[in-house]
């Protein structure tokens, strides 16, 4: 399976999200590409099995600004059916924790695609082995349901 993983990262914490989830897809026999989403071809995205979108909430709830034109030039493609999930790292003491998370989300929906439906939300970085833990299974859990079809909830 040809997995995309795009990111955008401000401290690192994002980043260490999305390097975990390669290399529990790696261990899955994935074949994957980390980018960073400021240096991604849209044009690219429909040659892979399954895309991971990761950012970190930016003010009151916002997307980064690096990726807002991204997200906006996202519009332009057809992404019917394409499986896609979705990840980032915020701080709880916002009130809209992660909400780029979702925001990311619901824009990649609006497009056509299938989102898996949980959602991988770390508070600050994934330091401790418990958070760790938490990226490993999402990457499995969204691995399954992309390779089987399945819709599998992620707790």
């Amino acid at each position: 399976m040809k997995i995309f993983i795009g990111y955008v990262s401000m401290s690192g914490n994002t980043e260490d999200m999305a390097n975990i989830l390669k290399e529990t897809l790696l261990e899955c026999g994935c074949e994957i590409d980390l980018l960073d989403l400021e240096t991604v071809d849209l044009h690219s995205l429909n040659s892979y099995d399954c895309l991971f979108f990761g950012a970190y909430t930016w003010g009151d709830g916002d997307l980064p600004y690096e990726v807002e034109e991204f997200f906006d030039d996202l519009k332009k493609l057809n992404l019917n059916g394409v499986k896609a999930a979705c990840f980032g790292s915020g701080d709880t003491l916002y009130p809209k924790f992660c909400m780029a998370v979702d925001i990311m989300a619901a824009s990649l929906q609006e497009q056509g695609c299938d989102v898996f439906e949980g959602k991988l939300k770390v508070e600050l970085s994934p330091d401790e082995d418990e958070e760790v833990d938490e990226c490993r299974q999402f990457a499995k859990l969204v691995y399954q349901w992309a390779n089987k079809g399945e819709k599998l909830t992620y707790v």
